[in-house]
């Protein structure tokens, strides 16, 4: 497995603080996964404290557009491989955005490992070209389309129920969300394993774009 990459931070200054809970409008796509307990342990970028610890459940892939936050806008991808002992529960265990805002309310308010970087994500006549960039180098892309009818999707149907570990405090959220979503395709997809989880061998269960989407993250419990 390539070595696990770290962004450096440029910026650590005073920035704005956005205790939760928070409310978040935009339009994304989800990809829903079944991963295996060997793949999740060899691919899925975790740290120490889940390693071994992999408990199936649903995984996914979340790309994000929010229009809306109490930050202001910003991009999102995160990677969520399923649940773990001893708590159950889903960890992300990689997230970009593109708003260093964002990423700071998110080790503070839910302990989620966010890092910053730079993203592209161009649409027109029904695809959408996404990319994230480290400097020059490319370390996320894809080509997504969509079709079909539209139809309701909730956190009650896809539940997400997370677990981070963050400066030795165990923060725990269970968001929720609710939109309209089409089945989508991912094409064109390019990952560098360095800074991502490769998922290009992962055969998704189902994708979905979903447009608008509302996401809901009400304030952690906390444990040490």
């Amino acid at each position: 497995m390539p070595e696990n990459h770290q962004i450096p931070v440029k910026n650590l200054k005073l920035y704005k603080k956005s205790p939760a809970p928070w409310t978040l409008k935009g339009e994304g796509i989800m990809l829903i996964y079944k991963f295996s307990k060997k793949w999740v342990e060899t691919n899925a970028n975790l740290p120490e404290h889940l390693k071994g610890k992999f408990r199936g459940g649903l995984g996914y892939v979340m790309l994000v557009d929010y229009y809306i936050s109490p930050v202001g806008s910003y991009k999102e991808l995160l990677f969520i491989p399923g649940k773990f002992a001893p708590y159950f529960k889903q960890s992300i265990t990689k997230i970009y955005v593109s708003s260093e805002v964002s990423t700071q309310n998110g080790h503070t308010n839910w302990g989620i490992p966010k890092e910053t970087l730079p993203f592209s994500w161009e649409k027109s006549e029904g695809k959408e070209l996404i990319q994230v960039k480290v400097g020059d180098i490319s370390i996320f892309s894809c080509e997504v389309t969509c079709g079909g009818f539209q139809l309701p999707i909730s956190t009650s149907l896809l539940p997400i129920d997370l677990h981070q570990l963050w400066d030795g405090v165990n923060f725990f959220t269970k968001p929720s969300a609710s939109g309209w979503g089409k089945l989508a395709t991912l094409k064109n997809l390019h990952i560098d394993p360095a800074y991502f989880p490769d998922i290009s061998s992962q055969k998704p269960l189902f994708a979905i774009k979903i447009n608008p989407i509302t996401i809901k993250f009400p304030e952690a419990k906390y444990a040490m």
